[in-house]
């Protein structure tokens, strides 16, 4: 038997085919993937920025919703049926980082869908461990996000946010939307600095103040509404020079900057800033268990996550899905369906 895949061939090219099924082996579980979000480490693929990691025969994908179809042996108490969600980082166990306590930033890391087949697939072969369970009334459209919220609530997390203070979040992509629905959850001021007025506008109607910096100074209008402080917490998630120049005229003394976007190329960064104000700068890197859990919660208590997701393609066509989310200034979140809805 076999069941639909769609593959990564490079040069910007998906191919639709089939995968041989085979039976989940001891403490793995199988997959009746339903959806299939796009971020944007998938377009990195796409564009072939990561030919080297992944090579040219990769089904890819890793933000997704499913149910149990199948339990292996010594794979815990999951039966046929449930609905679920991966956290698709497969850690070592055994590095000095592992031993610490932070396997998700395991220092021989591999992450499902990148290092190893992903879920854009009709059935999906995964280690128990990364499973959690989806409550009663969570569709599986709106589950698939649950993954790049994870990714909002560690970084918030990080941030060591309290209700009250002020936020700025630089960079409004999924990513950034995400961290400022989860800040404004957890009773942040939230301030969104984005140049795409279709996500100004997006982030209006979810009630966050957005400000253009092409048409307003950010830093100023921070220090403004912060009575001349400047705002506690900062996220970069632009990956910009303008992004970075911002993050550290924008904070208050002993404030923290958390760094959640990938830099491409190495930033220069205004140290003396740190030093004068005796500010924190914080890595924060995917998600952790308990982030997992407390994105689901969120979910379920409702946080209008779904209002992100423009656009919904079948698996037959994730190259239009592709093409179409490339460089598109009104895309937000794009799905894949494979499976039933739920």
């Amino acid at each position: 038997m076999t069941h639909p895949a769609a593959f990564y061939r490079g040069d910007r090219h998906f191919a639709v085919g089939t995968m041989p099924a085979r039976q989940p082996g001891p403490g793995e579980v199988a997959i009746d993937v339903a959806y299939v979000g796009i971020c944007g480490t998938d377009l990195h693929v796409f564009h072939g920025n990561m030919d080297a990691r992944v090579g040219k025969n990769r089904v890819i994908g890793h933000e997704m919703s499913g149910t149990v179809a199948e339990v292996g042996p010594d794979a815990g108490d999951f039966v046929p049926g449930e609905r679920v969600v991966v956290r698709p980082l497969h850690p070592c166990g055994s590095c000095p980082t592992c031993k610490a306590g932070h396997a998700h930033i395991c220092q021989n890391l591999k992450f499902l869908g990148l290092d190893t087949d992903g879920a854009m697939q009709g059935r999906w072969i995964v280690p128990a461990f990364t499973l959690h369970r989806l409550p009663e009334g969570l569709s599986l459209e709106v589950a698939a996000l649950v993954e790049p919220l994870a990714v909002a609530v560690h970084d918030v997390r990080r941030a060591r946010l309290k209700a009250g203070e002020t936020v700025l979040v630089i960079g409004g992509g999924p990513i950034g939307m995400l961290i400022a629905m989860v800040a404004q959850a957890e009773g942040a001021n939230v301030i969104l600095s984005e140049i795409n007025q279709n996500r100004l506008d997006m982030a209006a109607a979810m009630g966050v103040e957005g400000l253009n910096p092409r048409e307003v100074n950010v830093a100023e209008a921070v220090h403004e509404r912060t009575g001349g402080a400047g705002a506690d917490v900062v996220f970069e998630v632009s990956g910009t020079q303008p992004g970075v120049d911002l993050m550290t005229d924008a904070v208050r003394a002993r404030g923290r900057i958390v760094m959640v976007a990938i830099h491409a190329k190495k930033a220069e960064v205004d140290l003396f800033r740190f030093f004068w104000r005796e500010v924190e700068m914080l890595g924060a890197r995917v998600y952790e268990p308990q982030d997992y859990d407390r994105a689901i919660a969120m979910l379920a208590e409702g946080l209008p996550v779904g209002r992100l997701i423009t656009d919904r393609y079948p698996l037959a066509e994730v190259q239009a899905a592709f093409e179409a989310l490339d460089g598109n200034p009104t895309a937000m979140k794009t799905l894949i369906q494979i499976g039933g809805a739920a």
